[in-house]
């Protein structure tokens, strides 16, 4: 088979891969958005608790997390209600064989108060994550500490990183399943152009993609600030971890990439040539032949021998070839899985794989999960720009990536069903978590590719393999049109050094037929001064002679010419005025315009190809070919994209142990309320601000209320009567009352309080501030499940 080679509509294929990217954005939006709120470690407890109030300072502040982390110094800061860093700015490592802990010291004798602690770290698989919490000693207070509001791996610095993820791991594809394409299935496609442009794209896709992440892993992972890319101190705490020593490895195994990119479209490309391309035949030169032909029969005999043994010669020749293409082959295989297989590595030791449950065998089976993707939806990519953009293709390149596409699919399904097993554990988890929601949706897309490309399949099946002379007809003209190009730019560059030396010539001549004709005019001149002055003198003599004069001429048969007649002129100003045969730039050049040649050679190359092109696409099997292609090449951007965001999104494992540790609840949901109510009963005295605190803030469980009334200088006051209530309109339920007890000064307390459902309830809060002076103060709380 050969499959067709036009070139396509392109609007027809940029249309299909913008819908695929614009249904990849649709299906990122629908599912939440931004990858640096998908933190992969998670804060699983501390202590002191979130929200809580201690009766006295605790000693230290620690906290527990869902998986391994790597912090610092300053990566635990408490601060007092005044913002002012309280802790000793020194990291504890409390961690055990199953417990990530790590730790804070606090000096003794703190201050009353709410005190704030915030955290950054970054997780095992590479992603930052941050956050901050409260606790107060004594009772709950104003505080002004500042919280980060940008969450760690976020904003402008957070998106680039985000986008260069993307590209680097489009960038692997391209790289590693274009190279394998040509290598396995059509060593030919080496010489193609757009198939070499596909892969050296893909390389320096990567390449740049790695520089940029390693630029911007320290404000990604710290500050945010983008400035902060030319920090060479931050670099340099960079290279030493796990994530900086991956991109440098990927970095040197690119250089090495490099050189085996230069080696395929070079030695391998010129190794597999069509025979004849370039050399000419070696059958002697003509003036050889034609010495041979009138050698007798000795010398004829010995030219016969001679023909042997040039056939000898090559036959040796071809067979050397051929050592020559499978070694080339050989080494180019082993060298590239070698390569492919390193710069796999360097996201499996970086990412999910690389810890968590069974590490060990989680990251081989990582590689072979990217190399399967690689294989299937690069050698996709370069099919599609083969068929597209590029001389015919055989079918049995076709059905090589055929069967390399099935072997592909199969490993992905077999990793991937361990993977899926380890990073989501339950099925209720596949529902019930962003992780799982988006293992759905790939999963669904890839069966839709799967589906496609049978049908691809189908329609290999059903073409007939075309003789060998189309294909190579096919080659030639192709190599015909690249030569054409080559001609018509080389005529172009000596045409334009042939025009600037005929410019300067014209100019030459210019010049010294300016000056010969102003010698013609001096020389004219001064004669006319001399014929003046002997005028007079010859006056007499030329009138008694001019009988004679007359008759003479007519004596010999007609009239003299004389000085200055037409005739006279004529044949003095005939070598000036007409130039001479063979001046001139064409003059006696019959070779035609080297230009002008070059441009129609390629335009026959030209004529030729589109013909052969157009007899092929009239088989509408190959037509359905190539549709079905590039369908399958538009599903795989989305699975491309969604894989992408899975290595950016929490493990449905971690979320299921976060829930466990706060008791069924996820992170949001077990979050205590803070409310701050301001009132006013209209009385003297009537104006306060009561705060009410209630944790854990969850149905199902006793919470606890705390509430602390101030005047409006923030002093402490006691009012006669405080209430409060609950009340869920959407389930009528309420108002459910809760009995406060007063435990000093303006402070009442409430324990044991059940709120049957989650959801949105009312707080009602009534202040009394006299006999007559009361008010009703209602706001909202979430209550989480």
């Amino acid at each position: 088979m050969v499959t067709t080679g036009l070139r396509p509509r392109r609007s027809a294929v940029l249309r299909l891969l913008v819908v695929a990217l614009a249904l990849a954005g649709a299906l990122l939006g629908g599912l939440g958005g931004a990858a640096p709120a998908s933190a992969h470690a998670a804060l699983t407890g501390s202590t002191p608790a979130q929200g809580s109030v201690a009766d006295r300072a605790p000693e230290q502040v620690t906290l527990t997390f869902s998986e391994g982390v790597a912090m610092g110094d300053d990566s635990i800061r408490v601060l007092d209600p005044q913002g002012k860093r309280v802790d000793d700015e020194k990291l504890r490592n409390l961690s055990s064989d199953r417990v990530v802990k790590y730790g804070a010291g606090l000096p003794s004798g703190l201050r009353d108060g709410t005190y704030t602690v915030a955290w950054q770290a970054v997780s095992a698989d590479s992603h930052p994550v941050s956050g901050a919490f409260t606790f107060s000693v004594g009772a709950p207070s104003k505080t002004s500490a500042p919280v980060p509001q940008q969450e760690a791996g976020g904003g402008l610095v957070g998106a680039l990183y985000g986008i260069a993820r993307y590209l680097a791991y489009a960038g692997f594809v391209l790289l590693a399943g274009g190279a394998a394409f040509v290598v396995a299935c059509r060593p030919a496609g080496a010489l193609v152009r757009s198939v070499q442009r596909l892969v050296v794209y893909g390389w320096a896709v990567l390449t740049g993609t790695t520089v940029v992440m390693l630029l911007l892993r320290t404000p990604y992972t710290g500050s945010g600030d983008l400035a902060d890319v030319f920090d060479l101190g931050g670099l340099q705490q960079v290279l030493i971890t796990k994530p900086g020593a991956a991109l440098v490895s990927r970095l040197l195994l690119l250089a090495a990439a490099a050189l085996f990119v230069a080696v395929l479209f070079g030695a391998y490309a010129r190794a597999h040539q069509p025979a004849g391309a370039d050399e000419p035949e070696e059958t002697g030169e003509p003036g050889e032949v034609a010495e041979r032909g009138q050698r007798g029969e000795a010398d004829e005999r010995g030219a016969a021998d001679e023909e042997d043994a040039a056939e000898e010669a090559g036959a040796e020749d071809a067979a050397e070839e051929a050592r020559r293409r499978k070694d080339l082959t050989f080494g180019l295989g082993f060298g590239g899985v070698i390569v492919a297989t390193g710069l796999a590595a360097t996201w499996a030791m970086a990412e999910h794989a690389s810890t968590g449950l069974q590490p060990a065998v989680a990251m081989p089976v990582d590689v072979l999960h990217l190399l399967a993707v690689a294989a299937w939806l690069g050698g996709l990519a370069a099919l599609v720009v083969s068929l597209y953009w590029g001389p015919p293709v055989e079918r049995a390149a076709v059905r090589r990536f055929s069967r390399i596409a099935f072997s592909s699919v199969v490993v992905l399904v077999a990793t991937g069903l361990y993977q899926s097993w380890r990073q989501v554990g339950t099925w209720r988890a596949l529902t019930d978590t962003a992780y799982g929601r988006l293992l759905l949706i790939k999963v669904a897309l890839v069966v839709v590719l799967v589906g496609i490309a049978w049908l691809s399949r189908q329609w290999t099946g059903r073409l007939a393999e075309a003789p060998a002379g189309e294909v190579a007809a096919g080659e030639v003209a192709a190599a015909e049109l690249r030569a054409a190009e080559d001609a018509e730019q080389e005529a172009g560059r000596e045409a334009e050094q042939d025009a600037a030396k005929a410019a300067g010539q014209k100019e030459r001549e210019a010049e010294e037929e300016q000056e010969a004709e102003e010698e013609r005019d001096d020389r004219e001149a001064e004669k006319a001064t001399v014929g003046a002055s002997a005028t007079a003198a010859t006056t007499a003599t030329t009138a008694t002679s001019a009988p004679a004069a007359a008759a003479g001429p007519a004596a010999k048969g007609g009239p003299a010419p004389k000085n200055g007649s037409p005739a006279s002129d004529h044949s003095t100003s005939a070598p000036h005025d007409t130039p001479a045969i063979g001046d001139g730039p064409s003059a006696g050049d019959d070779s035609p315009d080297p230009a002008r040649a070059a441009q129609l050679a390629r335009q026959q190359a030209a004529v030729r190809t589109a013909r052969s092109k157009r007899q092929r696409d009239a088989d509408p099997e190959r037509l359905g070919l190539r549709r079905s292609v590039l369908a399958e090449a538009a599903v795989a951007v989305v699975v491309l994209v969604v894989t992408t965001v899975l290595t950016a999104t929490e493990p449905a494992r971690t979320e299921a142990a976060v829930k466990a540790t706060s008791g069924g609840q996820s992170a949001e949901a077990g979050r205590p309320q803070a409310l701050t109510i301001p009132f006013d009963t209209g009385g003297p005295d009537g104006k306060g601000t009561a705060r009410v605190r209630l944790a854990p803030g969850s149905s199902g469980r006793a919470n606890t209320l705390q509430l602390r009334i101030t005047d409006p200088s923030g002093k402490v006051r006691d009012v006669p009567e405080v209430k409060v209530s609950f009340t869920q309109k959407a389930k009528k339920l309420g108002p459910l009352s809760v009995t406060t007890r007063h435990t000093g000064t303006g402070q009442w307390r409430a324990s044991g309080i059940q709120l049957p459902v989650p959801g949105k309830w009312q707080l009602s809060l009534v202040v009394r501030t006299s006999d007559i002076d009361q008010v009703t103060e209602i706001k909202n709380v979430k209550i989480g499940s």
